[in-house]
């Protein structure tokens, strides 16, 4: 499986590619980091970003985007540009019929590091790790987009060979509980 992982930000928006499978070792194809000036437009940050994707889509192919769920932070503002990005990033997808998963940062940091509350320096440490790289990708956004990545991997990889389990025990006529 190949997941194009993203970390919204209107400001910084992280893109992690990494391929695997539950049980199997995990690589990293590619991390980068959009960046938007705060000068400039909104709207053009957003469709620079959406233009980012869209290469990004091209190149790598991903079987699925997982993008991290907007949650509700003091700064009314920065929540905004976080969850216009992250509607660009879902709709670039969605049109191409990529399916598009969210999860909150806490499922992501418990997937890669054992606790929904570890601090950006144990996920960027444990993304590293798990893709054996050199050291943490930075800035943190990237980080954060591999983790989203690998989030993915491992609980969208299993949850869908158990949704096909269901539906093949359905297919047959048998009742599962």
């Amino acid at each position: 499986m190949r997941v194009l992982g993203i970390d919204p930000g209107l400001t910084r928006c992280g893109l992690g590619v990494v391929e695997g499978a539950v049980g199997r070792p995990l690589s990293m194809l590619a991390v980068g980091v959009v960046v938007t000036p705060a000068e400039m437009p909104t709207a053009l940050r957003l469709c620079e970003i959406e233009r980012v994707v869209d290469v990004w889509l091209d190149t790598y192919a991903p079987d699925a985007v997982a993008v991290e769920r907007v949650f509700s932070q003091h700064n009314v503002r920065t929540v905004m540009g976080t969850a216009q990005a992250s509607g660009v990033a879902m709709v670039v997808a969605a049109r191409r019929g990529i399916p598009v998963v969210l999860h909150t940062p806490s499922e992501v940091k418990a997937s890669v590091s054992g606790s929904g509350r570890a601090d950006k320096v144990q996920v960027g440490a444990m993304v590293a790790r798990l893709l054996r790289l050199d050291g943490a990708p930075r800035p943190a956004d990237a980080a954060d987009a591999l983790a989203l990545a690998i989030c993915h991997i491992w609980r969208g990889g299993a949850q869908a060979k158990i949704d096909a389990a269901l539906a093949q025990a359905a297919a047959d006529g048998r009742r599962v509980r």
